[in-house]
């Protein structure tokens, strides 16, 4: 990120460039640009949040595979992200990078701001790798066509992501934990997981 937007934190970054975007939103590339700092972490944590928020359909499907080809480019041990033409020119609107500034507020401020350099080896080069392949599977259950299928996995991806960026070994462990935790109830209970936590959602939202 610029100095300005370091200042504001990241999710203060994300607020002001949902305030500046225009009524028709922006495209996914200059989303990325607008970031300022050229880091799977930040980035990956950005995309992961309209993933994370219940029931906000259109933008997690816009960010899923983009999502994905990053998570790959981690494991191949890449030194900065890159993202294809065909991804950059996916459109988000207004609306939904609003949400996606005020699901961050809500949900991962304060999350944001108990985060600090810790067990850092874990957000180390090696360590990376590993973490992008299991994001891979993460990104994979948020492509499944079913309800509830992508929030879980996006709040797991988000933690481990905002791990990667503050250099917090504990958010990487926390958010790998809650994700795979998720996909192997999902392997095992299938449908049943997904009801149960589509039932509780719509009684909290």
């Amino acid at each position: 990120m610029t100095e300005t937007a370091a200042s504001r934190g990241l999710i203060g970054a994300l607020e002001q460039i949902a305030d500046d975007a225009g009524e028709d939103g922006m495209s996914l590339g200059d989303f990325v640009d607008a970031l300022g700092e050229r880091a799977f972490g930040i980035i990956l944590f950005a995309m992961a949040l309209p993933v994370s928020i219940p029931f906000l359909y259109g933008v997690p499907q816009v960010m899923a595979l983009p999502m994905m080809a990053l998570s790959v480019q981690m494991v191949m041990g890449r030194g900065e992200p890159w993202l294809p033409a065909r991804f950059k020119a996916s459109r988000l609107d207004k609306a939904g990078l609003v949400r996606m500034a005020q699901g961050g507020r809500k949900w991962f401020g304060w999350l944001e701001a108990l985060a600090r350099p810790r067990l850092t080896a874990l957000s180390g080069p090696t360590a990376e790798r590993v973490v992008g392949a299991i994001f891979v599977v993460f990104c994979t259950s948020i492509l499944i066509p079913l309800p509830a299928t992508n929030t879980t996995p996006g709040i797991a991806l988000a933690i481990a992501a905002l791990g990667l960026l503050t250099r917090d070994g504990l958010l990487v462990i926390g958010g790998l934990i809650l994700g795979l935790v998720w996909i192997a109830l999902l392997l095992v209970f299938g449908h049943t997981v997904i009801d149960v936590i589509k039932s509780f959602l719509q009684s909290v939202f």
